[in-house]
């Protein structure tokens, strides 16, 4: 997460709301109280407050009762939005995701590699009657997202330690990875699979499958992820998922003239 860092060449008021703002859309789906941000933050209740009401005046926090607690507003979720329509691998990709929105039956999303985060950019959702809202342009938890895994997978291993430390591992679920060994171990699983799988890491009840594109150096730039409702998958029925979404992000490769990793794939 950001830091406000008084030392550095920063506006510290800014810096501080930005760090306000980025922890109140890591935070859980049902909010963040003062007194928790005032904990993480090691700030005075007094001062945070006096920053969230900006923030919710300007749409980036609303307040929910009772607490309040704090959640990310709709300015942020438009913004992120109008980000993603600028980035010209929503277009290219798009026709590749509905393709296989078509044939599997899921949500697919493709997201930026941002330092190790995904960021998801464009969305097409499954034919079903299940509907993922899930906001574009924000920086999500790699750890506990398939896409994110097939980000990581590209990484060093100490690349890979440093996202965990920035990102603090934390737990969405009950099946979230919260240790670097645990994440080291998922990793290379993915390097030998070429896929990558969150299995209700993230929210419970959604199973995500996940694997990287690439760049013309052959560099990560970001993953596609197929998004479904949690069911019983047998083993083989995860490696034909897996295969079909690896099959969707070569693809997307291709298009970018892009050239694939020589992890992962065996």
């Amino acid at each position: 997460m950001l830091k406000a860092d008084p030392s550095a060449t920063q506006v510290v008021s800014v810096a501080r709301a930005l760090e306000l703002v980025e922890l109140v859309v890591h935070g859980p789906d049902e909010g963040l109280s003062l007194a928790e941000i005032a904990r993480t933050t090691n700030r005075s209740k007094s001062a945070i407050l006096a920053t969230l009401r900006t923030l919710v005046d300007f749409g980036y926090v609303r307040s929910i009762e009772p607490g309040p607690k704090y959640l990310p507003g709709m300015t942020l979720i438009r913004f992120g939005d109008l980000t993603a329509v600028k980035d010209p691998l929503g277009a290219i990709a798009r026709p590749i995701l509905t393709e296989l929105s078509g044939e599997s039956g899921l949500t697919i999303r493709v997201a930026r590699n941002v330092g190790g985060f995904p960021v998801f950019i464009e969305r097409v959702d499954g034919p079903g009657v299940v509907r993922f809202h899930t906001p574009l342009g924000a920086r999500e938890l790699p750890h506990v997202s398939s896409a994110g895994k097939a980000i990581l997978a590209e990484l060093s291993d100490s690349e890979i330690r440093e996202v965990a430390r920035e990102c603090g591992l934390v737990s969405r679920t009950k099946k979230s990875i919260t240790t670097v060994s645990e994440l080291m171990a998922e990793i290379e699983k993915v390097r030998h699979d070429g896929f990558a799988i969150d299995d209700e890491e993230d929210v419970q009840g959604i199973y995500c499958i996940g694997a990287a594109i690439f760049d013309h150096f052959g560099k990560c730039i970001g993953a596609i992820s197929a998004t479904g409702v949690r069911r019983d998958l047998t083993p083989a029925q995860v490696n034909r998922l897996g295969k079909l979404v690896m099959k969707y992000a070569d693809q997307v490769t291709d298009q970018l003239h892009g050239r694939k990793s020589v992890r992962g794939g065996k």
